[in-house]
C-alpha cells in the first residue's frame, strides 16, 4: 500500500515540476507576464509523460515485458477495443445523471484538444504513461499487498481518479479505472489497457473537435430522449458482450 501512495504522489509531484518548469522558461522567454499557449501545455504534457515513463522504468518501479504480446492475443485487443467504444456513451450518461462537478481543467484542455498536436500528447502519450504507472506500478504494488484483487483494483481506480485532480473527470476516471486494473490483472500486462486508453481519448478528441461546446448533453448531440435510449441499448449490444469475449479471453 505504502509503495502505490508513494508512486503516486511522485507522478503528481513530477507533473508539478515539469508544470512550473516550463512555466519558469515561457517567463525567461516572453517575460514576467506570459502564460501558457496551447503549445506550452502540449510541451509540458509531453515532457511529464516522458519524463514519467523514464523513471518509471529505469527503476524497474513498473516492468515491461514482451511475455504477453507473443502469445499474440489479437482478438483480445479487438474485443478492448469494441469494450472501449461501446461504454463512451453508457459513461456519458451515467456522469449527465450525477450532480454537475466542476470542470476546473475545462479552458486547459480545450487549448490542447483543439490542437493537432494535442491528440499526440492526449492520445497516445497520456495512456502509455497512465498505464505504465497506475496498472504497471501502482496496482502491481497493491496486488502484492491485498489478497484480494478486487480491494487492489479499487484503490488503484480511486488514486487513478483522484490524480486527474479535476472532479468532472473524476468519476469517469474512476470506473474505467475498475475495468483498466480488472484487464491488467487477468493479463499481468499493460498491452490491453494502453489499447483501450487509447480508444477513449482517441473519442475524447474527435468528439471534442466535433462538438467542442462543453455545455452539450447526449440529448442535444443525438437529436433527443428517446435517440440516447437507443443509443444506449446500442452501446451496451457492443459493451457486454465485448465485456463477456475479454473475460472468456484475458488471461496472463
Amino acid at each position: 500500500m505504502k509503495n502505490a501512495i508513494i508512486y503516486t504522489i511522485i507522478f503528481a509531484a513530477i507533473q508539478i515540476v515539469v508544470s512550473f518548469g516550463v512555466q519558469g522558461a515561457y517567463v525567461l522567454i516572453y517575460g514576467p507576464e506570459a502564460k501558457l499557449d496551447a503549445v506550452g501545455m502540449i510541451i509540458t504534457m509531453a515532457v511529464f509523460s516522458v519524463a514519467v515513463m523514464a523513471l518509471f522504468l529505469l527503476t524497474k518501479w513498473a516492468e515491461v515485458s514482451r511475455h504477453w504480446v507473443r502469445t499474440r492475443p489479437w482478438a483480445v485487443l479487438f474485443w478492448c477495443v469494441m469494450a472501449a467504444l461501446g461504454v463512451i456513451v453508457p459513461s456519458t450518461w451515467l456522469q449527465e445523471q450525477l450532480p454537475e462537478l466542476p470542470n476546473m481543467m475545462e479552458a486547459e484542455f480545450a487549448l490542447i484538444l483543439k490542437e493537432r498536436m494535442g491528440y499526440f500528447v492526449v492520445g497516445l502519450l497520456a495512456p502509455l504513461a497512465e498505464e505504465l504507472v497506475f496498472r504497471g506500478a501502482v496496482l502491481r504494488a497493491l496486488l502484492r499487498w491485498h489478497k484480494n484483487a478486487w480491494v487492489g483494483i479499487a484503490i488503484s481506480a480511486a488514486l487513478f481518479a483522484l490524480i486527474h485532480m479535476n472532479p468532472a473527470q473524476m468519476p469517469h476516471a474512476f470506473l474505467v479505472g475498475l475495468l483498466l486494473g480488472w484487464m491488467y490483472y487477468r493479463t499481468d500486462s499493460i498491452i490491453p489497457g494502453v489499447v483501450f486508453h487509447w480508444v477513449n481519448n482517441t473519442v475524447a478528441y474527435v468528439l471534442y473537435n466535433i462538438y467542442p461546446d462543453p455545455s452539450l448533453k447526449l440529448a442535444d448531440i443525438l437529436g433527443g430522449e428517446q435517440s440516447v435510449w437507443l443509443a444506449l441499448g446500442f452501446s451496451l449490444l457492443i459493451f457486454l458482450p465485448a465485456l463477456f469475449q475479454m473475460n472468456l479471453r484475458l488471461k496472463k
